[in-house]
């Protein structure tokens, strides 16, 4: 019985979690909309493309490195540097 009790709570506070996330990423969507219209018409060389291009083979290889067994810091994830990590 504790087990199953244990599971819900885990469960809800799995959702919570998602649903702030998610919520989170939807309004800087929403917010960064009209910044990423402009800088994309003015992106005339494809430096932006090729930017999101390198850090989604960087984010793929991140999510490899994870699978494989290696854990990354608490401190990493709360970094407010931690999207620039690809530049080093």
């Amino acid at each position: 019985m504790q087990t199953l009790a244990v599971d819900i709570a885990t469960t809800f506070a799995d959702d919570a979690a998602a649903l702030l996330t998610g919520s989170g990423r939807a309004l800087l969507q929403f917010a960064m909309g009209p910044i990423d219209r402009i800088a994309n018409a003015c992106d005339i060389a494809g430096v932006l493309t090729e930017r999101r291009a390198t850090f989604r083979m960087w984010r793929a290889s991140r999510a490899r490195a994870r699978h494989a067994g290696r854990r990354f810091s608490l401190l990493g994830r709360l970094s407010p540097f931690r999207h620039l990590a690809h530049l080093t």
